[in-house]
């Protein structure tokens, strides 16, 4: 555990030690790290180094695991109520005169969940973030739900999590889960993790694992049955409760928490594209969100009567559950698409960095994305096909703004006219910032995504001229091809990074593209009315930008591959995969311009 300026003390608890490290300035509000099975404290040492920067950070020990003590017998040594005391003796020590707000992951969730629904603890707790972790209480209301009124989705829902419960049942098995991990599956739990859960080899888990397993089986076998068979009626929590859904958990259904309104007055809801041990692989986001929920939870009136105190300062616009905090960069977002993109993801609660060589179009999308939710924004001049600008930029973020979440490569300019008329000028304009633009994207922000090692997304703007021929957009289509190739090639290749990639392919949409589009062959005059034409065509189409970037935004929650946009989009892109023989026919046609 590699925690500089660690402070380690021992606090004694109903005949149990409990090893307690604290980092960070003790003046400052307390934030305590609670440990799920089969881990230690270290499970969280990458999140707590990052919070102790700003807050006074604790991490333990849950009794027979790690370094603290373990009680004797086992059996009945591990119930809700004796982990509550083990809490208490811990805050008590830590932070005697203010709340702390607590922090569970896994079974450190579970229990965390008893701390924040039970009375002795009202007074001592300011804050919940819940990580891969139920409430036992809920769980346990949840599946009587039910069973008592079934419904082909409800059995279904049943069925689904009493899959993904398969370990609970092995757990409640006599020794032979003490035998499993002290043996083979001990040993290779590591191999697992970083198989499995994409966990980096950096030193954990500790070598205590063994015996942190074997200890922590008494969790299940002396809570889970009887909790679920008798949850507490009176199980609402009375704190603010920050809710972190992983979406690939392979352990926890999101269904879990459909009814979690009921039971939590002040709930925000955050989802993490991610497996269970998000702690190890997503240390960046969890501290960005933990710190805005404090943050919150510390300017909110503590004598607030109204439950939304809190949650009124959590972005609420769509998807703000899964990109609130996070840092987008859009190129091209003075205008179009890019812009409607960068303000979808501002009134997701995103931080946003706006890109483009309009430097008052760029200001001017900033200034309208901090008005309507985006934390923060910043306007960047760049041109995108300048390769040196580009990675000047891409370090310039890295070192001021910090690592890009997601980056949406959206620039582009249009370029129409006969294959014969175009000149190598046009289609070095036209591949510079069209292809190239895309390419320095990918390689100066791909790259510091996949150092990081926290996963991401990539956002490739192609259209459905990558696969829609035409004889008079034979640059243009070029270059869009090559983005959808770029982008399909990019998504095999980092998808063992945890990184998406997505293409999205726009039909014809209400944008400015044709207000300063090449028309190759033409003279000014002729360009000029070219334009006019190809402009009234758009707006009579009247497709907005804001639908192309609702679509992007779905492409990167569920990390869609290729996303068609606008019905003729669709309806060729079918047709280039059953009939491509009529689309070359079409390709044939003359535009009526």
């Amino acid at each position: 555990m590699d925690l500089r300026g660690a402070r380690e003390r021992w606090v004694r608890t109903g005949g149990i030690e409990l090893c307690v490290v604290e980092l960070g300035d003790a003046e400052r509000p307390t934030i305590v790290l609670v440990h799920g099975y089969p881990d230690s404290k270290e499970v969280w040492s990458e999140v707590a180094a990052r919070l102790a920067e700003h807050w006074h950070v604790v991490l333990y020990d849950v009794r027979g695991h790690g370094r603290s003590t373990a009680p004797r017998p086992l059996r009945g040594g591990f119930t809700l109520e004796k982990l509550t005391d083990d809490f208490l003796a811990v805050v008590d020590a830590v932070s005697p005169a203010r709340p702390v707000h607590v922090v569970g992951h896994d079974w450190g969730s579970v229990q965390s969940w008893e701390f924040a629904t039970v009375e002795r603890t009202k007074g001592r707790i300011a804050s919940f973030t819940s990580l891969s972790g139920p409430s036992l209480d809920h769980f346990g209301h949840w599946i009587k739900q039910r069973v008592a009124r079934p419904s082909p989705r409800r059995i279904g829902q049943l069925l689904g999590q009493g899959a993904k419960s398969w370990y609970v049942y092995a757990l409640h098995t006599p020794a032979l889960p003490e035998l499993a991990w002290r043996g083979p599956l001990g040993r290779q739990w590591p191999r697992i993790l970083r198989r499995m859960e994409k966990v980096p080899a950096d030193g954990y888990p500790t070598a205590s694992l063994p015996q942190d397993a074997a200890h922590g089986a008494w969790l299940y076998r002396d809570n889970i049955r009887t909790r679920l068979r008798h949850p507490r009626a009176d199980a609402y929590a009375h704190v603010p409760v920050q809710l972190i859904t992983p979406t690939g958990d392979a352990f926890l259904s999101p269904v879990l928490y459909d009814e979690l309104d009921a039971w939590v007055p002040d709930l925000v809801r955050r989802t993490v594209s991610a497996k269970h041990w998000v702690p190890r692989t997503r240390p960046d986001q969890l501290c960005t969100w933990i710190s805005d929920f404090v943050t919150a939870g510390e300017a909110a009136d503590p004598a607030r009567t109204a439950p939304s105190a809190v949650t009124d300062t959590v972005a609420t616009g769509r998807h703000a559950d899964r990109f609130g905090g996070q840092l987008v960069l859009v190129t091209g977002a003075a205008g179009g698409i890019g812009r409607a993109t960068a303000l979808s993801f501002a009134e997701a609660g995103a931080r946003v960095v706006i890109v483009d060589r309009d430097a008052d179009g760029a200001a001017r999308t900033a200034a309208t994305a901090l008005l309507i939710g985006a934390p923060e924004a910043w306007a960047e001049v760049v041109d995108v096909g300048d390769e040196q600008a580009m990675e000047k930029l891409a370090e310039k973020v890295a070192a001021v703004y910090g690592i890009v979440d997601v980056l949406v490569n959206n620039a582009g300019v249009g370029l129409a006219g006969s294959f014969l008329e175009t000149t190598s000028e046009d289609w070095r304009r036209v591949l510079d910032i069209n292809l190239w633009g895309v390419i320095h994207g990918c390689r100066f922000f791909g790259q510091r995504m996949a150092d990081r090692g926290q996963g991401g997304h990539i956002v490739n703007i192609a259209s459905a001229a990558a696969y829609q021929p035409s004889r008079m957009l034979p640059a243009y289509s070029t270059s869009k091809a090559a983005v959808l190739m770029l982008s399909e090639c990019l998504r095999a290749e980092l998808a063992g990074r945890s990184i998406g990639v997505s293409a999205i392919c726009p039909g014809f949409v209400n944008t400015g593209i044709t207000a300063t589009a090449h028309f190759a062959g033409a003279d000014e005059v002729e360009e000029d009315r070219l334009r006019e034409r190809t402009g009234k065509l758009y707006a009579r189409r009247n497709y907005p930008a804001e639908k192309v970037a609702h679509a992007v935004l779905n492409a990167v929650v569920h990390n869609r591959a290729v996303v068609p946009v606008t019905p003729e989009a669709r309806g060729t892109r079918l047709l280039s995969r059953i009939s491509p023989r009529v689309l070359r026919g079409v390709a044939r046609l003359n535009p009526p311009l």
